[in-house]
């Protein structure tokens, strides 16, 4: 692609994306435009992007709050799904990814920039969703991919380079950190380096956002949450905004041990990879969510909905955000929410998230004087069950009897 003039690079100002920055500029001899996406992995990683991009003489440099539209836009259509990828992980890497394109795709238009850069391996799963974001977005756009292009291939390549170019590379400690990291306001992730033995128990000295179970209060901590069509909309009676209210149950879960989970995933790209994970809020939400469907979701669409779900999970996972498919879903996971609002109540007591009770005013489907054991005063005659259950016995009586006949 020698006619790049100007690239639009997703830029953390860490070693990967500092080298890309430089190896940019020198070999497409182009104009970086650095876009750094604050979706809640922490001010001591977006604040120093802004002065790292300046050194390297970057003089159109994007950092943006993406907190709010990351959990109303992304986390929130999400979790009315209960997505869940291979029974265990909710996603946090996943469905940040499509916001990260989208902003990306928007700013290369703002600025007239020719092509669009990720530093994601041409190992992983990232750089599908990245592109496959692009692309959905702006179908002609050019993609650079410097991990598929370069001879850098180590991180002692990748420290040599940026020492002989002048990079600068905040050192944390000596031989940097044990674990590749990935951080949002859903979950914060790790991989790489000792994680990288199945066998191997993660040390406790790792987990960041959550106390260990063993560790945490000896006492539980209840929590009400107030749904309106499918989403959380206030924590304890407090309304909250969607990046608060996940915060406020990131501390919450965080405190009582809640969320971590180390899991083998099968990525898209066809290998196998260890990654564990902590998502504190997201798994009271999931929890919780399926609490306030129990009483006002219709049986068949409660099972239609988890019959999809593993497929809706896995488009997110393969970086399907924007495709046709994932839309169609969610306008049908949408239209189910309608009638999803009430509250939920949980307790947290050492890692468990434990419902205790849920209500609707006005969309419970539990009617007490069917459901009760008690005298229902004819509100459900269990005569009918009868012709029920020898309705749909009937088929495996006609197989029983023709086996009887066979063997007579």
């Amino acid at each position: 692609m020698p006619d790049i003039k100007k690239v639009v690079l997703a830029y953390s100002g860490g070693l990967d994306t500092s080298v890309i920055l430089k190896w940019l500029q020198d070999t497409y001899q182009c104009e970086v435009v650095t876009f750094t996406a604050d979706i809640g992995q922490g001010d001591e990683e977006v604040a120093p992007a802004r002065a790292k991009a300046k050194h390297m003489g970057v003089r159109e440099i994007f950092i943006d709050d993406l907190r709010e539209e990351f959990v109303r836009d992304f986390v929130l259509p999400m979790f009315r799904a209960n997505a869940i990828y291979e029974g265990e992980y909710l996603l946090g890497t996943s469905i940040a990814r499509p916001l990260i394109a989208k902003r990306q795709i928007e700013i290369a238009r703002k600025t007239r920039a020719d092509a669009v850069s990720h530093g994601a391996t041409g190992k992983g799963n990232d750089q599908v969703r990245f592109e496959l974001g692009y692309y959905a977005l702006e179908p002609d756009i050019r993609v650079i991919a410097p991990w598929r292009e370069w001879n850098l291939t180590s991180r002692e390549k990748l420290l040599k380079y940026a020492r002989k170019h002048g990079i600068p590379v905040e050192m944390k400690k000596k031989g940097g950190s044990p674990y590749s990291m990935d951080a949002n306001l859903l979950h914060i992730s790790y991989e790489g380096r000792i994680l990288e033995d199945p066998s191997r128990e993660p040390v406790e000295s790792m987990w960041r956002w959550t106390m260990s179970p063993e560790k945490a209060p000896n006492r539980a901590e209840y929590l009400e949450l107030e749904y309106r069509r499918g989403d959380i909309v206030a924590v304890n009676g407090r309304k909250l905004t969607p990046a608060k209210m996940l915060e406020t149950l990131n501390k919450l879960g965080g405190r009582h041990g809640v969320g971590r989970l180390d899991l083998v995933e099968n990525r898209y790209v066809g290998m196998k990879s260890r990654g564990c994970y902590e998502t504190p809020g997201g798994t009271i939400m999931l929890k919780a969510h399926r609490a306030i469907e129990s009483i006002t979701l219709d049986r068949e669409v409660a099972h239609l909905k988890d019959d999809l779900m593993p497929r809706y999970a896995a488009l997110i996972y393969n970086g399907y955000w924007w495709s046709p498919e994932r839309k169609m879903l969610q306008t049908m996971i949408d239209a189910s929410q309608v009638s999803v609002n009430g509250r939920v109540r949980v307790k947290l007591y050492k890692g468990n998230v434990i419902v205790v009770g849920r209500d609707s005013d006005q969309d419970s489907l539990f009617d007490p004087a069917i459901a009760t054991f008690e005298d229902d005063q004819g509100a459900y005659n269990q005569l009918d069950a009868a012709g029920f259950i020898r309705l749909n016995a009937l088929r495996m009586r006609i197989v029983a009897n023709l086996r009887k006949k066979r063997k007579g």
